[in-house]
């Protein structure tokens, strides 16, 4: 048979656009690649909102079983449900269809082994992406066809998100929830009516044309709908997902955006708080504020960003959470996995127990370590730009470290230059103390540089 188009296989998943790159023939092969390479036997799979879900997810599902898995399909849902489903149920595997927040004709899949363990570029992704290519499989032959059958899973996982609640309980609180269109809409609205304050939905019905735009609340222009609701409505809290819904937004009570940054820092506080002298991880990209908050808790380490990379670092260490600025938080007791359905029940009951709201919660820290938000710049050369940089901003630097591209830590400020894990960009985070005008004055100053000069 000919060789297929590997594309679409990129350091943590698959992304690309369908047909061109994912069609039925390469998920086909995936699924008949997937348990060579993992030896499976049981797989659970499931499907966000896009239009091209299902008949990608059946191709996929009909490689797996000519391969003798014996599959549990769970339907259109969100990446963190296949991620509990495996764990759960003790499934071998598990395989999520989607392209989180790419644009609406692209479809790919994230994969996890037993335990919900990541599968990427370093723990087998690459051995899939060769066996895929070559595309022949009479090696692998199967005297049995596996099972499919369907997997009411939606009880179960609303249980499991429902028990990070901390309370107190029956709060006066009000939040406005956005889905975007995408598949957590599919999960607000049975949660809904086992929570105990009011959530008022917007563009929660599920849509794989995305009639309001693809949902990645991370981009500046994407966040105007869900603002504009929480000024209109009143509410103490907005919440905003991603097309799978493994990533959430915040919104203060005056629909201003709260970077993800002090997010980090404020769960990780409060879960230190309730298990002192834990471990919780972070990002290399901006660190100042969240080390602030954890301090005389616990045990803070940093690892390279990307969630294989995290969650490989939370096993090892035990970590009881960890916390990325792009909207990713994981949690021990939810597999060692991100979620973005439990971050929003527990900053609830963090702003019910402290009786405070959210630009209360953070307005200090917000002054204290003022930041850029994340920048993405196009260069030709990431490595050659990423030298370029470090040689001219390194004199004078307290701290070098190279964990995750390049990062310079100053006496006031500091910054992290890194190339993206998924797209071919350059991502900058600065950072200072108490002085927001030089953190606007450096950033100005690295973005003329890259501009320039890369």
């Amino acid at each position: 048979m000919a060789k297929l188009n590997v594309e679409g296989f990129k350091s943590y998943d698959i992304r690309g656009e369908v047909p061109a790159i994912l069609n039925n023939s390469v998920a086909y092969a995936i699924g008949r690649a997937f348990p060579v390479f993992s030896g499976s036997k049981s797989v659970v799979v499931g499907h966000d909102i896009r239009l091209s879900g299902i008949e990608i997810s059946e191709a996929l599902m009909e490689g797996l079983r000519d391969s003798g898995v014996n599959v549990s399909f769970i339907g259109c849902c969100g990446t963190e449900e296949i991620y509990f489903a495996t764990d759960y149920y003790g499934f071998d595997g598990g395989i999520m269809v989607t392209a989180s927040h790419n644009p609406k004709n692209h479809n790919g899949m994230k994969m996890v082994k037993s335990g919900s363990r990541p599968i990427s570029s370093d723990s087998g992704l690459t051995e899939i992406k060769e066996i895929v290519r070559e595309n022949t499989f009479s090696n692998f032959s199967t005297k049995r066809r596996g099972s499919l059958s369907f997997l009411e899973h939606r009880a179960d996982y609303l249980d499991k998100i429902l028990s990070f609640r901390r309370g107190p309980q029956n709060t006066n609180l009000r939040v406005l929830a956005n889905p975007g269109n995408g598949s957590a809409g599919l999960v607000l609205e049975p949660l809904k009516r086992l929570l105990d304050f009011e959530v008022i939905a917007i563009n929660d019905t599920p849509d794989g044309n995305f009639p309001s735009g693809v949902p990645n609340p991370l981009l500046i222009e994407n966040r105007e709908s869900t603002a504009k609701a929480v000024r209109e409505t009143g509410v103490d809290l907005g919440v905003a997902w991603d097309g799978d819904f493994d990533r959430c937004f915040f919104f203060d009570e005056a629909g201003d955006f709260v970077e993800g940054y002090y997010l980090v820092g404020l769960f990780a506080q409060a879960l230190l708080q309730e298990n002192l002298g834990e471990t919780i991880i972070h990002d290399p990209r901006l660190v100042w504020n969240t080390l602030y908050m954890v301090e005389s808790l616990g045990t803070p380490l940093q690892s390279k960003a990307g969630h294989a990379f995290i969650k490989e670092r939370m096993r090892t260490e035990n970590a009881i959470y960890a916390g990325e600025m792009s909207g990713h938080y994981y949690f021990r007791d939810f597999s060692y996995c991100d979620s973005g359905m439990i971050p929003w029940l527990l900053l609830i009951d963090i702003m019910a127990k402290k009786g405070q709201s959210l630009s209360g919660l953070i307005n200090e820290c917000r002054s204290m370590f003022p930041c850029s938000g994340e920048i993405n710049l196009e260069v030709e050369d990431i490595q050659r730009s990423l030298e370029k940089v470090k040689n001219h901003f390194s004199l004078g630097a307290e701290k070098i470290s190279l964990v995750d591209g390049i990062s310079l830590d100053f006496k006031e400020w500091r910054f992290n230059l890194r190339g993206s894990n998924t797209e071919p960009l350059l991502r900058l985070n600065v950072e200072a103390r108490e002085n927001t005008e030089i953190m606007k004055e450096k950033t100005e100053l690295l973005v003329s540089f890259l501009k320039e000069n890369c």
